[in-house]
């Protein structure tokens, strides 16, 4: 089955890389393995089992005014092509299709309202690499799109990697909450991006324990908490955060 429209990495970009991997090792207990070359590359590891990585934010991109953030990879056929097809939709490919050898070939591209994401096609691995269990923790639970109205952002995804439209949630005045599923199901939501969200972003939900531990442990390590944590329908916990480095990430958990 093609892997064409599965999230498949995480990657952080902070001006601090040993804050970072020191904040994140002990708020979601990751540990970091640095890759072999002269680039500082960190992959975050949960269990063994490799999560995303952590690279410099450089003078250069602050310069063009990227601020540290956490951006998800998607899985695409053909790269190249599916760059072409995110500007016909009406997206921007904000870096060119570019190989990372041994790794594969990915884009930056934005959706039409200017969320940023990645796709990649992968280089296919020489064995097969295990998967993690059903609600691992340190894993990623959930990913959350706050962008344009639903109904008309969704067609961009959906013509980009095919996902499909699933359960839609009615919040009152914050609008619909459109969940959205690719070949492992139910994978995230998106929604209009609040007033309070300075600009269309992806969140990531990394799972944790307990959901009240993991705040204190952000706090403590100079982290901020923004909101929650908040009982969700499926009865997770969930919380928003900022580390000490200023990029915007998310934990689910339970209570106790």
């Amino acid at each position: 089955m093609s892997d064409h429209g599965r999230f498949i990495w995480y990657e952080l970009m902070t001006p601090d890389i040993a804050g970072a991997k020191a904040f994140y090792g002990d708020v979601v207990g990751w540990t970091a393995t640095k890759m072999p070359g002269d680039m500082e590359y960190w992959v975050l590891e949960a269990d063994g089992l490799g999560v995303g990585g952590v690279m410099l934010l450089g003078e250069e991109h602050k310069a063009q005014g990227i601020p540290p953030n956490w951006t998800g990879y998607v899985a695409v056929d053909d790269c190249d092509a599916a760059a072409q097809k995110a500007t016909s939709l009406g997206g921007s490919v904000m870096r060119e299709p570019q190989d990372i050898p041994g790794i594969g070939r990915f884009a930056i591209v934005a959706d039409p309202t200017g969320a940023v994401f990645a796709i990649m096609k992968p280089v296919p691995p020489e064995n097969s690499r295990p998967k993690p269990a059903e609600g691992a923790l340190g894993h990623t639970g959930w990913r959350e799109l706050y962008s344009g109205p639903p109904d008309t952002t969704f067609l961009f995804y959906a013509g980009l990697f095919g996902w499909t439209r699933d359960e839609a949630h009615d919040m009152g005045p914050m609008g619909v909450y459109q969940l959205f599923s690719n070949q492992d199901g139910q994978v995230g939501g998106m929604m209009k991006r609040p007033d309070n969200v300075p600009a269309a972003c992806w969140l990531y939900y990394f799972k944790i324990g307990d959901i009240d531990a993991a705040a204190g442990r952000v706090k403590a390590g100079g982290g901020q908490v923004l909101n929650g944590p908040m009982e969700t329908p499926g009865g997770d916990w969930v919380l928003q955060g900022m580390d000490p480095q200023g990029a915007m990430f998310c934990l689910m958990g339970k209570k106790g």
